[in-house]
């Protein structure tokens, strides 16, 4: 399992929509954003949770005008 959080600047995102083996969990703790998930768009903030299935594309962009704060979790099913 890989586990982390990470804190993202208004407007950024850590890369482009992307696919991985692993299932992923994602917790949102402060900021505004939104979350692609196999094509549906979804808005999130802070209480926001996300499930992401093994090989699914997303990706996580923060939409608002203060910084993003987001926690994961990735294993292998």
């Amino acid at each position: 399992p890989i586990s982390g959080s990470l804190r993202l600047k208004a407007g950024m995102s850590p890369h482009p929509p992307h696919t991985h083996p692993e299932e992923e969990f994602m917790v949102i703790t402060e900021g505004t954003g939104e979350i692609l998930l196999d094509g549906k768009t979804t808005k999130i903030g802070p209480g926001s949770m996300m499930y992401c299935g093994a090989n699914k594309s997303h990706g996580i962009t923060n939409t608002g005008k203060t910084p993003l704060l987001f926690y994961f979790y990735k294993w292998k099913a």
